[in-house]
């Protein structure tokens, strides 16, 4: 069975060979085609079309997104939609560079949530006997299950989406406009909308740096990293240099020093404070 031009066997090798820089071969025969092409082409969208997205879709897709798996059907996941545009207005004033936020039809909001679980346990007479860090890890990884489902989801039906870890920088903004009550944190907000330029397949690390066999395994770890660096400069290089104040302007200047650069400097550091005054004690 030959591949026809823009199959999706042809679309998911031509995406997988722009991200990991090597070629993957794809039966033509093989089941799912249509969604792994999808996964495969995943691009975040930073302009929209003015087009609203129906209120019966957006519920599906948190319907479908709220399929996703959950520890121990915890089910502590919840979606908050930013519907008021004051109340974006005031969070986006926190966000700085990132006028994609406003111009999203829809603006959602992922949340942990660990309250409905010490709800229920009060209602019923037991203790909560789990007050430690795993149970923090448990909430936010439901959320960003969730949000991988919905964004999946969003893609099947034509949408586009932006994820935006960045409303945890203004994490106490956040959680005050969204009334965020003890047990329950945001994690990411995302932007959905109808893309208006079909955005790009960014590059990423080699599958040999971040896929292991039975242990952990970075014996060419710096190779690699120095050889995804020039594989991504030319595919598509950085537009600015990151904080050329302190660390000057590079000659070359990969991701690893776009990273390097970034992490450099405290970011988020009072998250931890603000999720123990959820209720959280990280133990």
């Amino acid at each position: 069975m030959a591949t026809t031009a823009n199959s999706p066997a042809d679309r998911i090798s031509a995406a997988l060979r722009i991200r990991f820089g090597t070629d993957f071969p794809i039966k033509p025969d093989q089941p799912g085609l249509e969604e792994l092409a999808r996964m495969a082409d995943h691009r975040s969208v930073r302009r929209y079309r003015p087009d609203p997205v129906d209120p019966a879709l957006f519920r599906l897709l948190c319907a479908c997104a709220l399929s996703a798996p959950t520890k121990s059907d915890l089910q502590q996941a919840d979606i908050i939609h930013v519907a008021d545009p004051a109340r974006r207005q005031r969070i986006i004033a926190h966000l700085p560079d990132m006028a994609w936020i406003a111009d999203a039809p829809l603006f959602l909001v992922f949340c942990g949530n660990n309250r409905r679980i010490r709800h229920i346990g009060e209602w019923r007479g037991k203790p909560f006997a789990n007050e430690h860090l795993d149970h923090f890890m448990n909430a936010a990884v439901d959320a960003g299950i969730a949000m991988m489902n919905f964004i999946s989801a969003a893609e099947a039906a034509g949408l586009g989406t932006c994820p935006i870890s960045a409303i945890r920088n203004a994490v106490d903004t956040v959680s005050s406009e969204l009334g965020l009550p003890e047990g329950v944190f945001p994690v990411a907000g995302l932007c959905v909308g109808y893309p208006a330029s079909a955005g790009h397949v960014s590059p990423r690390l080699p599958l040999e740096v971040t896929v292991h066999t039975d242990r952990y395994d970075e014996a060419r770890l710096r190779e690699n990293v120095d050889a995804y660096d020039r594989r991504r400069h030319a595919n598509h290089p950085y537009g600015k240099q990151r904080r050329t104040g302190r660390f000057g302007t590079a000659q070359f200047y990969g991701w690893s020093e776009d990273k390097a650069r970034q992490y450099a400097e405290p970011e988020r550091a009072d998250f931890g404070d603000y999720i123990r005054r959820q209720g959280f004690s990280l133990k």
